[in-house]
């Protein structure tokens, strides 16, 4: 009984309680690229050798697409070219009888996004484009950090990128050439890159010729009500006695806004002096042969039921030199 005793003494003294010493890189979750080899080595301490298991998400491992190789000091998890399905929970449990040690290790397998799911041409008016977008299906195992647009001249088929880790899902696009028709494209990009396709607008946008003309919409379903925005605002003008003018500005909203011009805050009603005309989103106001008296600030607001909006400009009316003066001027040269 005596030498039982003492062997179960010497066996106490050899026994080391199992460690396992995680690297810190493996503390936080651990990313790899789709493709890539994954190797980690866990170091650990323990005597006798403890007996060292792993699972995957509480599941046994696979063992055609997962190795593992211990050691008396360290356990290696080995996978030679990761897929995305390799993602999950790695936990490794280093053993000696009752004494246990787990440490768990959360893999991401990333790669290149999917395109974005649709992209539509929502306004264009001056030189200007309204684009929209829808995040893409597939992020590739990781959140999307930002998109990249291009624009293609329809006449050279060259892309230029105009945005760069863009966050937004719209945007508009300024200083186009008048009288050229562009195409637009827009790729997702997350931590490995940009994805390997674009979506492309499938109408073109002209840029009129005559800078000021608007263009709805071309897309049927694109139905979703806004309060009115002015894509284009009202210029500051000089007139001139006797001499008709006119002052545009251009809107989008839905439903279509209720258009109402004031001159210095009062609501310009049926006056004949005056000429409203509202078309396709393009405001007119016709001042027929104004004098100075009509001088002064302009407002033209845009009403529906989800909002309004207003644009202002200043309006000089500049009276004609009389007639018997340049007479008068005339005889004096003489």
């Amino acid at each position: 009984i005596g030498m039982s005793i003492c062997s179960e003494l010497k066996n106490c003294k050899k026994t080391n309680r199992p460690k396992i010493q995680l690297p810190r890189n493996l503390r936080t979750v651990f990313v790899k690229s789709v493709g890539e080899t994954l190797n980690l080595v866990i170091p650990f301490q323990g005597k006798p050798k403890p007996q060292v298991t792993w699972t995957k998400n509480g599941q046994p491992l696979d063992t055609k697409q997962v190795g593992v190789r211990n050691s008396d000091k360290d356990t290696i998890l080995f996978i030679r070219k990761c897929e995305r399905k390799d993602s999950g929970k790695y936990e490794v449990t280093v053993k000696i009888d009752t004494l246990e040690d787990k440490a768990t290790i959360d893999i991401q397998i990333v790669e290149k996004p999917g395109p974005p799911q649709s992209i539509k041409l929502v306004d264009v008016w001056g030189f200007n484009v309204a684009l929209e977008w829808t995040p893409p299906k597939d992020d590739g195992n990781s959140e999307i950090t930002g998109y990249t647009v291009q624009k293609s001249d329809k006449k050279t088929g060259e892309w230029f990128t105009v945005l760069e880790h863009y966050h937004h899902l719209n945007c508009t696009v300024s200083d186009l050439i008048m009288g050229n028709s562009y195409f637009f494209r827009v790729f997702a990009e997350n931590r490995c890159g940009l994805s390997e396709q674009a979506a492309v607008t499938k109408s073109v946008a002209q840029i009129q010729k005559t800078g000021i003309a608007y263009k709805p919409p071309e897309y049927k379903d694109h139905n979703f009500s806004e309060a009115p925005k002015f894509t284009q605002a009202l210029q500051d003008r000089s007139a001139t006695t006797g001499y008709s003018t006119k002052l545009l500005c251009a809107v989008r909203g839905n439903p279509k806004p209720r258009i109402v011009w004031m001159k210095n805050q009062m609501e310009i009603r049926d006056d004949p002096k005056f000429m409203q005309i509202s078309s396709q989103g393009v405001c007119t106001l016709e001042i027929r042969k104004p004098c100075p008296f009509d001088g002064g600030v302009y407002t033209c607001k845009a009403v529906n039921a989800h909002g309004e909006a207003a644009v202002n400009c200043k309006l000089d009316v500049k009276g004609k030199q009389p007639s018997s003066i340049l007479i008068q001027a005339g005889l004096e040269t003489k």
